[in-house]
């Protein structure tokens, strides 16, 4: 087996044993306040985007309502409306910015669908290329992500003011 240094997973590792028993990680980031340092790249009305800090590409963007929810029909209708007003948002930053030439857009509600997080909802907006899946995942098990987040933050964040 060969080895890929990812040393910004040693956060990832080290914070995820330090959350508190029911305590959710899309709540937590908003009570904070710290935008920049939690990657909130843009607040709405009822939900927000932040960037996903495991990005398939580069401008994975997650919209995240700001109630927690499990699922899409416990929505209200204007938290519903707000979210899916923010991936309209993202998908016109995310054009402006990394000119994609398609999108992944969608949901994964509960375990058995590939939730990460499955006690809140979030929707995963996720620019693609042609060719973005390339050798490097078949032949040795690697993602290669071509920017890191503080550039993509910086990127996003000015795009999102100015769509």
């Amino acid at each position: 087996m060969k080895v890929l240094w990812a040393p910004w997973r040693a956060t990832y590792v080290s914070n995820a044993s330090k959350n508190k028993q029911g305590s959710c990680l899309f709540c937590d980031v908003i009570k904070e306040g710290n935008d920049k340092e939690n990657l909130v790249v843009y607040r709405g009305e009822k939900a927000y985007v932040i960037l996903n800090k495991f990005p398939y590409n580069p401008g994975h963007v997650m919209v995240v309502p700001y109630r927690h929810v499990s699922s899409i029909e416990l929505l209200e209708e204007d938290e519903y409306l707000d979210l899916f007003k923010l991936v309209k948002k993202s998908v016109l930053a995310l054009k402006r910015v990394y000119s994609p030439e398609g999108f992944n857009i969608g949901m994964n509600i509960g375990r058995t669908a590939g939730a990460g997080i499955e006690s809140h909802i979030h929707v995963h907006v996720v620019p693609r290329w042609n060719g973005d899946a390339n050798f490097m995942p078949i032949i040795s098990n690697t993602k290669v992500i071509s920017e890191i987040l503080d550039t993509t933050y910086e990127k996003l964040t000015k795009a999102f003011k100015e769509t």
